[in-house]
């Protein structure tokens, strides 16, 4: 008996010391240089060092909930997450009112895509109807009206490394991408073989959304953020994968 209490003593304290654990979504369309998932899990990616950092300022333990895009906002909705960042408030239709807004943490380009040489028309209007490159699961606001009219169609790729990839082999004439991941796909390519920027079609402040729950160190998640971008560190997050 008397062994056994100890044990259940020893048990409790264990679990008294366990820190608090949080859980990040992951959307299985992010690559590099924002996310790479190998065996389930994150392993480096400008999101994973913000997510690490965000675990460390606020003592949680960060668990990765890896899933399709189209499935985040009901995650949200069903209480299966506490955190969800890179969003953007164009990007929800409803914002689950049991979500908080933290600061915005990284200033975004989407750009007109086209490979290298093309001299063809730079702004989307002018474009001939097409397929055009993009990611399964992303809104792109200034293409809808394009997209509904069928002047333009979306040809969807599961990230954004193979929305690039398909136009450096000729599946299409342009794509759409975040100025950061095609920095990152560019350095790898001869400079004669880069794609190059067309258009900036829009730029968009994105942050992270906090559950509001009492069992989420909610304030203290937002006040780390606050701390984080005052500092610098979040710029110089950015700044190793290729962001200004």
């Amino acid at each position: 008996m008397r062994r056994l209490l100890t044990l259940l003593l020893l048990w409790t304290t264990h679990s008294l010391a366990e820190p608090p654990v949080l859980r990040f979504s992951i959307a299985e369309s992010w690559s590099m240089p924002l996310m790479r998932v190998q065996g389930g899990q994150p392993v480096e990616g400008l999101l994973f060092d913000l997510m690490q950092a965000m675990a460390r300022a606020t003592g949680v333990r960060p668990e990765y909930h890896v899933m399709a895009r189209l499935r985040l906002q009901q995650a949200m909705e069903d209480g299966d997450i506490d955190v969800r960042c890179y969003v953007s408030t164009q990007w929800l239709n409803d914002r689950p009112g049991n979500f908080v807004w933290s600061v915005p943490l990284i200033h975004q380009r989407d750009v007109l895509v086209g490979r290298a040489g093309d001299s063809g028309p730079t702004r989307p209007e002018q474009l001939p109807v097409q397929a055009i490159g993009t990611v399964l699961g992303y809104t792109y606001t200034t293409l809808e009206p394009f997209f509904a009219a069928g002047r333009l169609q979306r040809e969807d790729s599961r990230s954004q490394e193979l929305a690039l990839k398909k136009l450096q082999i000729g599946r299409y004439r342009h794509a759409v991408s975040n100025a950061l991941s095609l920095h990152w796909f560019n350095q790898r390519l001869p400079a004669g073989e880069r794609l190059q920027v067309l258009a900036v079609l829009e730029e968009q402040s994105l942050g992270c959304m906090v559950r509001n729950d009492p069992a989420v160190p909610t304030q203290a998640l937002l006040r780390a953020l606050v701390r984080m971008t005052e500092s610098g560190e979040i710029a110089r997050i950015v700044g190793r994968y290729g962001g200004g």
